[in-house]
């Protein structure tokens, strides 16, 4: 673990709290409360943040080991987005899987996926910024 790594995983662990709480904490609440019933009351949301912050933790730190495994000489930005797109496909799938097996209206579950990616491209971009020094040749 070097330098770049510990500040591209914060620079990442912010991003990424920020984007959830965009798409989550602020734009899909109106749709969220309307379905209530299907979630935790917000009290007891919040009695479980400890749980949420450190999944976050531990998921941005392997975003990061996983793209300073990949990073090459190629322009920092096209790489950031493109790792975010591909991240983007593993993180947003599930909620079409919870579609299949929730009670969830499509057009939340469509929101949830944009969202994700939107998220997935700007931790990408954020990831890409910090490690934009630190390539190695393209193989």
């Amino acid at each position: 673990m070097n330098k770049t790594f510990v500040i591209a995983w914060l620079a990442a662990f912010i991003a990424w709290m920020a984007g959830d709480f965009g798409v989550h904490g602020a734009w899909l609440v109106p749709q969220y409360m309307a379905l209530a019933s299907l979630y935790r009351p917000e009290a007891e949301q919040m009695a479980f943040l400890p749980w949420n912050l450190g999944a976050h933790v531990v998921m941005s730190a392997a975003f990061v080991w996983i793209y300073a495994r990949g990073v090459n000489a190629s322009p920092w930005m096209g790489q950031g987005v493109r790792y975010g797109v591909a991240i983007g496909c593993l993180m947003a799938m599930p909620y079409f899987i919870y579609y299949s097996i929730q009670p969830l209206p499509q057009s939340l579950v469509l929101s949830q996926v944009a969202g994700c990616f939107a998220t997935m491209i700007v931790t990408g971009i954020v990831t890409a910024f910090c490690y934009r020094g630190s390539t190695k040749p393209a193989a």
